[in-house]
């Protein structure tokens, strides 16, 4: 089952004229979503800092790990998955539902080339429920209205947030954002984030040079932060094991763990 709550405008409100977030994310994944200026600035990004293409790989892998723990271990049937970005292999929805077929889950984003490739993220199983919604991670509390649609906010939610915190460039915001988010969904639920760092022990200090060239010649504009900030963003929630490490480092199979400079965690609501 499937359900939309797509307007019908996403390709009205595409820029192919600038560089977009989720286009050269895709481009650095090895995705055919992208056009020639996405090419060229995700060049000149990995020519600054060229393990951004490792950051994007490892960041997708803590997606997969992260959900398959916790509809695998931990019976989570609900997920909502704030700044989604664009159609892969293996997206929330495939994963959950291969799992636990009755699985609900929520994308969110409002990036237009997202909200026009939307309906691939809308084939789910007969017995669950996959959504997409064109809202604004600014936007918390229509996020919850319009998702309350689909979950059941009476029940655990895994909320996740996978490199969206870091276009909400002042921290005090970002963790309001998460806070408000959090406070909607009960005891049991859980937050899946991962974030840039600029921290050293991560390797993470070309992420500012990178980032400085991005913010100037592409959109929409992005920071990196300190594990102590990022580690605030877990305020009031349980940190499950390993913590707050490398993305490329939480739960990986021996041999095949990788530093990059992306924090990746998962905290459960107590």
């Amino acid at each position: 089952m499937s359900e939309s709550h797509t307007p019908p405008s996403g390709s009205a409100r595409l820029n192919t004229g600038v560089a977009h977030n989720a286009r050269v994310w895709n481009y650095w994944i090895g995705g055919k979503d992208n056009y020639e200026v996405d090419q060229q600035v995700g060049e000149h990004v990995a020519g600054m800092f060229p393990i951004i293409r490792d950051i994007a790989r490892a960041d997708r892998e803590f997606l997969g790990r992260a959900v398959s723990f916790l509809a695998g271990e931990r019976g989570v049937r609900q997920f909502l998955d704030i700044g989604t970005g664009l159609p892969t292999a293996d997206n929330t929805h495939e994963i959950a539902q291969r799992i636990a077929p009755d699985s609900r889950i929520v994308y969110v984003d409002n990036d237009p080339i997202v909200l026009v490739h939307a309906r691939t993220l809308l084939t789910g199983t007969r017995d669950g429920v996959t959504a997409y919604i064109d809202a604004d991670v600014h936007d918390p509390d229509a996020i919850l209205e319009r998702a309350g649609h689909t979950l059941d906010f009476d029940r655990p939610v895994a909320v996740m947030m996978l490199g969206i915190l870091n276009f909400v460039l002042d921290t005090e915001k970002a963790r309001d954002i998460v806070r408000r988010v959090m406070a909607a969904v009960p005891s049991g639920s859980f937050l899946v984030l991962t974030h840039p760092t600029f921290d050293d022990e991560f390797g993470g200090a070309g992420q500012i040079p990178a980032m400085k060239f991005w913010n100037e010649n592409a959109t929409p504009p992005i920071t990196a932060r300190s594990g102590t900030d990022i580690a605030a963003f877990f305020e009031g929630l349980e940190l499950l094991e390993p913590g707050l490490v490398s993305c490329g480092q939480w739960h990986a199979e021996a041999g095949s763990a990788v530093l990059v400079p992306q924090i990746g965690a998962v905290a459960v609501k107590p």
